[in-house]
């Protein structure tokens, strides 16, 4: 079985839950004969240790210089995203070349917001944080949804799934178990987690 490399952007003050729920589920996606589908990686500008929110340390797998080729693309977001590395050039367009090799973009919570600013969601609905849908919807020809766990947006050209929340970004990459892979697998990796889908 061939695995699909999962990269999940880091940067400090990244939201906690927002990396390590996608981390969780796509970590435990496994196929009948516990084969993994996955090969989950972390990936951070420079290979240094980071500060996540509330000071927990994460040092990341690769840099933007070393990392393998990705198939999934994690955006995660917290106060990091939306107050540093929105401003961070070399963040925007390392996340502008990744969306346009992968085979999907999964951005949680207010990574979507990294998203807008990378014009990666320019005529697509997409949705975050409820308390960050009016930055969002400050961004030119995004239909933002409110009240819904995650979206997807996918079209011909790119996948993109933005969620809500910090939680909902697990509900968000469950979905895209099922998208990648199957029904089956998504609800066996929810109960092994013991995470309600339904």
């Amino acid at each position: 079985m061939v695995k699909r490399t999962v990269g999940i952007l880091l940067f400090n003050e990244v939201e906690v839950l927002d990396f390590a729920g996608p981390f969780e589920v796509f970590s435990l996606a496994e196929n009948g004969a516990s084969d993994k589908h996955f090969e989950v990686i972390t990936i951070a500008e420079h290979q240094a240790p980071i500060s996540a929110r509330n000071g927990l340390q994460v040092i990341p797998d690769y840099s933007f210089a070393t990392h393998p080729a990705i198939d999934v693309l994690v955006v995660p977001g917290g106060y990091g995203a939306e107050q540093t590395e929105i401003h961070n050039k070399a963040v925007i367009d390392w996340i502008i070349a990744q969306t346009n090799v992968a085979v999907l973009t999964l951005s949680v919570c207010t990574g979507a917001l990294l998203l807008a600013k990378a014009g990666l969601l320019a005529g697509r609905s997409a949705t975050t944080h409820w308390m960050d849908l009016d930055n969002l919807a400050s961004y030119p020809d995004i239909n933002v949804i409110s009240e819904q766990r995650f979206v997807d947006a996918s079209d011909d050209t790119c996948s993109i799934v933005t969620s809500a929340g910090i939680s909902a970004g697990i509900h968000a990459s469950l979905y895209c178990v099922k998208k990648l892979i199957d029904s089956d697998t998504m609800r066996a990796t929810a109960h092994r987690m013991e995470f309600d889908i339904d």
